[in-house]
């Protein structure tokens, strides 16, 4: 008979809510019930991971201790990737940005391999359950919208054998929401995925995209004392990382469309054509740029690699609006405005949309900085430089894999249009009402020059043109010679935010929107972060839009 673990005064008091959730008022709720709903809930999101197929993106910064700024980035590695299941959580690597699939660590020793960041997404792929873990409870508390109780959790045999910290478990359906700790299984599948099996501490987080379905979407990682580490006074950090996880439902199991009946009309006979409706030499290639440049949008939208049209959209073309009007600028076509929804910072002009990565955005201080990024890619369209290649107005280009499709669109120009869409940009901002604040937009610039040779995977590309080469700069030089100086030791100066500052990405749409979280006054430089992973925690909601109440609290 199985031992039935001893109630603490804590849970009596949990069961309590429980039951309040339930509509179950006067029901308890015993230990192994709670347990067995946990592991329920565990083996469904399994199932869900097994099936669904989202992007993963892993972004590793490695820190040195600094005086005045507490660390600051060294290094950096980068894994962009398709999560599968195939005798275990693996990565299938999309990014054309690293050179193989693995990175080594200079100075310590280390791997990372991207297979064991997908694996963060569980707290243990061979599920929590009362049979091999211990569970303590330890409060009640939110999330958000949604009323958790936070349990500790630990193997009942061996530490080595599992995953040790607390769980965040959503009162109405016991779906772990959160996880806090560190996994070290001795399961050989598992700790292979890590050349020297080393173990890190995460801090895990899910949303409820759908009634009942909670999805992991977001991993921070943050260690201190790694083995061989040689330099950690004060037990500052030797690496920080975020995993981001997007595009469930882009990437879920295909799905076979079905008509039930296909109504075709015939169309009503002419003797001759219409000479009045034959479009031109010029608007016939107008039309087939148009092409081209639609069938780009619609393969990275389709990929979940460009969020769909939102709120975000219009804000970067209201931007673009200003820059036209107080210039006296008309465009033959419309320019529109798309995120790109990785983080390595980055700008490119596809036919008439204007493309900006989540990253970018994320870091960006102001709107004067916006618009300098945003007037680049528009200078290239005022020029009539070309802006998309017609090669791919043929739909078989674009009929290739997720993992050929970055290295695939490689939307560039040449060194002459980018001398020429430079001098335009200081045209443009100089008339613009942006014109009081280039300054600032310098300083963001001087930043990125100062960080590329130690985040080169950051600024470096997937698609667009390269902003640096190394540590020198290749865009818009004039307006870093006319910003200040860079003073780290000021919190009044901000020349660069950390990434997640301005977008929430949703994991299953894919869908971004602005973060309207309320300003925060710095106390010390060391809060500035600039161009750094930070802890990132989402507000969580369930998805019918019922908040928890407080009742029973």
């Amino acid at each position: 008979m199985r031992a039935i673990t001893k109630v603490p005064l804590a849970l009596l008091l949990a069961t309590t809510m429980f039951g309040v959730a339930h509509g179950q008022q006067g029901r308890t709720v015993t230990v192994e019930e709670v347990i067995e709903r946990i592991t329920k809930s565990e083996t469904a999101v399994l199932t869900r991971m097994k099936a669904f197929h989202p992007l993963v993106e892993v972004y590793i910064q490695n820190l040195a201790p600094d005086d005045q700024l507490g660390t600051i980035p060294t290094q950096d590695e980068y894994f962009l990737g398709q999560f599968d299941f195939k005798d275990g959580p693996k990565l299938k690597p999309l990014s054309a940005l690293k050179r193989g699939d693995k990175a080594a660590t200079k100075g310590l020793g280390i791997q990372y391999l991207p297979d064991g960041f997908a694996a963060m997404s569980m707290p243990d792929w061979r599920l929590l359950d009362g049979a091999k873990y211990e569970f303590k409870v330890i409060r009640r508390e939110f999330l958000g919208e949604t009323r958790c109780i936070v349990l500790e959790v630990r193997p009942k045999k061996d530490v080595r054998d599992g995953f040790s910290g607390r769980i965040w478990v959503e009162d109405r359906e016991f779906n772990i929401v959160r996880f806090n700790g560190i996994s070290r299984t001795v399961d050989q599948k598992l700790s292979s995925l890590f050349k020297r099996k080393l173990s890190f501490h995460v801090d895990s987080w899910r949303v409820n995209p759908l009634p009942s379905i909670w999805l992991p979407s977001y991993v921070y990682v943050e260690e201190t004392d790694l083995p061989d580490a040689q330099s950690t006074p004060g037990g500052r950090p030797i690496f920080k990382s975020q995993v981001r996880l997007w595009g469930y439902n882009a990437k879920g199991t295909d799905a076979q469309q079905s008509f039930s009946t296909i109504e075709i009309e015939e169309p009503a006979v002419r003797d001759e054509a219409d000479p009045a409706k034959q479009l031109s030499p010029v608007l016939a290639q107008r039309r087939w740029e148009q092409e081209a440049e639609a069938n780009v949008i619609e393969r990275l939208e389709k990929g979940a690699l460009i969020a769909p049209p939102s709120e975000v959209d219009k804000v970067l073309d209201t931007v673009i609006n200003n820059l036209l009007v107080t210039n006296n600028v008309t465009l033959e076509a419309p320019v529109r405005c798309r995120v790109l929804l990785t983080s390595p910072l980055e700008s490119f002009t596809a036919g008439h949309t204007i493309v900006l990565s989540r990253g970018l955005i994320d870091v960006l201080p102001d709107e004067a900085s916006l618009a300098t990024m945003l007037a680049h890619e528009l200078s290239h369209v005022i020029l009539g430089h070309q802006l998309i290649d017609t090669k791919f107005a043929f739909a078989d280009r674009l009929m290739i894999g997720d993992g050929d499709l970055l290295r695939t669109l490689q939307l560039r120009h040449d060194p002459k249009e980018e001398t020429a869409a430079d001098a335009k940009v200081l045209e443009l901002l100089k008339q613009s009402p942006y014109k009081d604040k280039l300054g600032d937009a310098g300083l963001f610039l001087k930043m990125i020059a100062t960080r590329a040779k130690q985040l080169p995977n950051l600024i470096q590309p997937h698609i667009g043109d390269h902003i640096t080469d190394g540590s020198q700069m290749l865009r818009l030089s004039e307006l870093i010679q006319q910003a200040p100086a860079l003073a780290p030791e000021r919190i009044d100066q901000i020349a660069a935010l950390p990434l997640g500052a301005r977008l929430i990405l949703d994991p299953w749409t894919s869908k971004v929107v602005m973060v309207r979280a309320q300003s925060v006054p710095l106390v010390s430089a060391r809060e500035k972060e600039p161009l750094a992973i930070t802890p990132l925690m989402p507000y969580l909601k369930y998805a019918d839009g019922t908040p928890a109440t407080t009742a029973s609290r």
